[in-house]
C-alpha cells in the first residue's frame, strides 16, 4: 500500500526544503544538488504522484522492474529521466542501455565490455557513473578503492565524456563523512563533476561533502512493503 498522492507531494516539499537548507549551510547553491527519487518496489501510481509534484529524476534498482514501469510514463512525461542505481548484470546491459538515461553502477571490466557491446547494438549509451565500494565491503558492488583510479581512467578512455562521475553507498554502521570526502577527492582527481552519494539517512552529510545527486526513497514514498 502506497501513501496517497498529497502525502508524496508533501514529502517531496519537505525533502526539497531540507536539501536547500543543507546546501545553504554548506555554502552551496540548492540548484546544484539534484534529487533522485528512488521508486524501487513502488507502483507507477507513486511515480505519477511525484511527477505531478514536479519531480523528474527517478532511480530504480532492477532493470526488469524499471522496464515494466517507466516506458509508458516517459511517453506522457518526456522530460522524465531514469537512473539505474542497482547492481547491473551483464546480461541486462542491452536492456539497461535502451531504457536508462544514467547508469550509476559501472563497476567492473566485464560490465564495461557488455555496455560497449550494447551501445553498438542500440546506437546509444546513457551517461555513466563509476560505483566505488568505498568501504571495501565484500558483500557490496563497486570497484574497490585500490583499483578505482585505474578503472576510472580505463572507463574514461573507453567511453569519453559519457563517464560523468562517481557513485557510492558507504558502510551502514560507520560515519559516512570520511567515505563521502574520499569519493569527492577521487572525482576531483579525475575531473569528474557528478557525485551521487547520500540517501534518506545521510543525504545532508553528503551535501556538505559535495554531493551533486542524492538518492532518496523512504523519505518520499514511505517504507517499502
Amino acid at each position: 500500500m502506497i501513501e496517497a498522492s498529497p502525502d508524496i507531494a508533501a514529502n517531496l516539499a519537505q525533502v526539497r526544503a531540507r536539501i536547500e537548507a543543507a546546501a545553504r549551510a554548506a555554502g552551496r547553491r540548492a540548484e546544484d544538488v539534484h534529487l533522485v527519487a528512488v521508486t524501487k518496489t513502488k507502483p507507477a501510481a507513486a511515480v505519477e504522484a511525484a511527477l505531478r509534484a514536479g519531480q523528474r529524476l527517478f532511480g530504480e534498482n532492477r532493470v526488469q522492474e524499471a522496464a515494466g514501469k517507466f516506458p509508458p510514463l516517459k511517453a506522457t512525461w518526456p522530460d522524465l529521466r531514469l537512473h539505474l542505481i542497482g547492481p547491473l548484470q551483464t546480461n541486462k546491459a542491452r536492456e539497461a542501455v535502451a531504457l536508462a538515461d544514467v547508469i550509476e553502477t559501472l563497476d567492473r571490466p566485464r560490465l564495461s565490455d557488455a555496455l560497449a557491446r550494447a551501445a553498438e547494438k542500440e546506437g546509444r549509451l546513457p551517461q555513466l557513473l563509476v560505483q566505488v565500494n568505498v568501504g571495501d565491503e565484500p558483500q557490496k558492488a563497486g570497484v574497490l578503492r585500490a583499483e578505482a583510479d585505474a578503472f576510472i581512467e580505463a572507463c574514461k578512455k573507453r567511453f569519453g565524456p559519457l563517464v560523468t562521475g562517481l557513485m557510492c553507498i558507504p558502510p551502514l554502521q560507520e560515519d559516512p563523512r570520511p567515505h563521502f570526502l574520499w569519493l569527492a577527492a577521487c572525482a576531483a582527481r579525475h575531473g569528474l563533476s557528478v557525485l551521487s552519494m547520500g540517501m534518506s539517512a545521510d543525504f545532508e552529510v553528503a551535501i556538505a561533502c559535495g554531493a551533486t545527486h542524492v538518492r532518496l526513497g523512504t523519505a518520499i514514498f514511505g517504507a517499502r512493503v
